[in-house]
């Protein structure tokens, strides 16, 4: 937990969010225990969230309220630390979080880039978020160069895109690619 609540903390959540993780993550812990658990697991995460709040896992694919869906991305969060040994910030909306002056120009310039491509505004505008998505996960990984970016990594990113439509992987495949060449 200490691990998590310090990348939490990189990625700039916010005080109270972070009492909010602890305390979820302090009842995650107390139901291991009631089970006899030893490590967190899916399953864990999905009977806890099953016990307490009464969210199924027959109803994931349903439209959840936000509260649900907070619910769910608690535990999510804690499978994706456990598989990549990184918090993947799923939330976006409400915060600008590339922070890296090299990797801020790089994007800036890619837009620049995108748009004398005569790209539509639309496909700028999501080549340049899906690429930030991507340079967030190289500065999780300590990648602060773009030549050091390597297929395994772009491997591992996708991997990461796992939970998500296959739609939403192909687009976000397309985006990366488009930005690795520009690179290139």
């Amino acid at each position: 937990m200490k691990k998590t609540i310090k990348e939490l903390l990189r990625l700039g959540y916010t005080e109270c969010s972070m009492k909010f993780y602890r305390n979820r993550w302090q009842k995650i812990l107390q139901f291991a225990e009631e089970n006899n658990e030893t490590h967190y697991s899916e399953q864990l995460g999905i009977n806890y969230v099953e016990n307490h709040f009464q969210i199924y896992k027959k109803n994931f694919d349903q439209t959840l309220s936000q509260k649900d869906t907070q619910e769910l991305c608690i535990i999510q969060m804690i499978g994706d630390f456990q598989l990549h040994h990184k918090a993947l910030m799923r939330c976006y909306k409400h915060q600008e979080f590339l922070k890296d002056q090299y990797y801020i120009i790089i994007s800036n310039d890619f837009s620049k880039y995108c748009e004398s491509k005569d790209y539509s505004k639309v496909a700028v505008d999501h080549y340049v978020k899906q690429s930030k998505r991507f340079i967030d996960y190289l500065v999780s990984q300590e990648i602060y160069d773009y030549q050091n970016i390597t297929l395994p990594i772009v491997n591992s990113y996708i991997n990461t895109l796992a939970r998500y439509t296959y739609t939403t992987v192909e687009q976000n495949i397309c985006s990366i690619r488009a930005f690795l060449r520009y690179l290139l």
